[in-house]
C-alpha cells in the first residue's frame, strides 16, 4: 500500500462522505474486510478522486449514473450523500436519474429515485 496515496484518499473520502460514515466503515473492517477498505481508500479516493481533470460535483454525478446502471443501491445511497456534500442539488440528482433511466432502463432509474428519497428524508433535504 502506498501510504501517501492512502492518506490523500482518506482525506478526500472524509470530505465527501463525512467522518462518521468513514469512521464506521473503517471500524467495522475486520481482518477479512480491511484489505478492501484499504484498496477503496487508496485507489478510488486517493487515485481517481484526487485527479484534477474533473471536479467533485462532476465525479459525484458520474458515480450516481454508473451506480444506477449497475443497480447498486447501497453504494448509490452513500454517493447521494456525497453528491449533496459536493454541492449537487436535489434537482440535479433527479436529472441524473432521468438521464440514466433512458440509457440504463426505467426500473433502474426508479429504484435510484426511491433510494435517493430515503437519503433526502434522512438528511432533511
Amino acid at each position: 500500500m502506498n501510504e501517501e496515496r492512502y492518506q490523500a484518499g482518506l482525506k478526500i473520502r472524509r470530505e465527501v462522505l463525512g467522518d462518521a460514515y468513514v469512521d464506521n466503515s473503517l471500524k467495522q473492517a475486520d481482518a477479512f474486510a480491511r484489505p478492501m477498505q484499504e484498496l477503496v481508500t487508496e485507489y478510488c479516493w486517493g487515485e481517481a478522486w484526487s485527479r484534477t481533470g474533473l471536479d467533485r460535483r462532476t465525479r459525484s454525478m458520474l458515480n450516481l449514473a454508473m451506480l444506477t446502471a449497475l443497480n447498486r443501491q447501497h453504494e448509490l445511497k452513500v454517493h447521494v450523500r456525497g453528491a449533496l456534500n459536493n454541492g449537487v442539488t436535489k434537482e440535479e440528482i433527479g436529472e441524473v436519474f432521468i438521464q440514466a433511466a433512458i440509457y440504463c432502463g426505467v426500473p433502474a432509474g426508479l429504484e435510484s429515485v426511491r433510494s435517493a428519497r430515503e437519503v433526502f428524508k434522512e438528511m432533511g433535504v
